[in-house]
């Protein structure tokens, strides 16, 4: 058990408390523990009667069945890939930003009468992923198809479309916005740039605090932090530079820059 705990510990915190806010919530649901109705975004329930706990749930009711397992190594992949690469020990600016995309998102999905928001979500999050990644990565559809990770979004949002129809491949859109805007205002929209939005994507205190992280160190000069308010934003070095790179420093090509991999496989755990 205490193994077991350890390796729950490694995950880093904000995709360990999406992860279990998914599982959570989705199998009561799928174990009719408790009724899918009392999980939904309902606009009068939240505002006038109070019912705010659905502000949160909607984010992560899952689909269930072959579906839901998809979309929860997803969003394990997705957010490890963000909180492991550009938001590397800023977890809680990480947090901070994400909670200003979900309010996004429930305001643009609004016109469309959405009631759940895992899949704009999930959009959202790959948009932002698939932005960062360094040029030239790939991810692959079921090991069959293999396409640039910067096309993954959108063939997300195709899949919605012959999935589940044009209502959900419009709320998917909507999660791919808020993701473009998210890099666009946070990131400058392009690696070593700093967006318009920077300043204000920086974690207050009390995220900090709740995170685990505590008091943020002032930057050294010049430093480039991502997404953190101050110049800079992501540095990664694209896979034709990494070689010329390493020789220049004198060490192996794993040494510079963050291994993104070689992207990932959809549909595969």
């Amino acid at each position: 058990m205490d193994s077991f705990v350890a390796e729950l510990r490694k995950i880093p915190p904000v995709t360990r408390f999406l992860c279990a806010s998914s599982l959570g919530i989705t199998i009561p649901v799928l174990m009719n523990m408790v009724s899918p109705y009392k999980t939904l975004y309902v606009r009068d329930l939240v505002f006038k009667k109070l019912e705010i706990w659905r502000l949160f749930t909607s984010f992560f009711l899952g689909s269930g069945g072959i579906n839901y397992i998809f979309e929860l190594v997803m969003l394990y992949r997705t957010t490890d890939q963000l909180e492991s690469g550009p938001y590397a020990q800023r977890s809680a600016d990480l947090a901070y930003q994400l909670l200003f995309a979900s309010a996004s998102i429930i305001a643009l999905t609004t016109p469309l009468s959405a009631f759940i928001f895992t899949r704009p979500l999930l959009l959202c999050l790959t948009y932002l992923s698939s932005a960062l990644a360094p040029l030239g990565a790939q991810t692959s559809l079921m090991g069959l198809i293999t396409f640039p990770v910067a096309y993954l979004p959108y063939m997300m949002i195709g899949m919605d479309l012959l999935m589940a129809g044009p209502g959900a491949a419009a709320q998917a859109v909507a999660g791919a916005v808020v993701g473009h805007f998210w890099w666009w205002g946070i990131w400058g929209g392009g690696p070593g740039a700093q967006g318009v939005l920077a300043p204000y994507g920086r974690a207050p205190t009390w995220m900090r605090t709740l995170v685990g992280e505590g008091a943020l160190p002032p930057p050294p000069p010049g430093a480039a932090v991502g997404g953190a308010g101050v110049a800079g934003g992501v540095h990664v070095i694209p896979p034709r530079r990494t070689v010329d790179v390493a020789r220049s420093s004198g060490r192996g090509s794993g040494s510079s820059g963050y291994n993104w991999g070689n992207g990932q496989t959809l549909g595969s755990s």
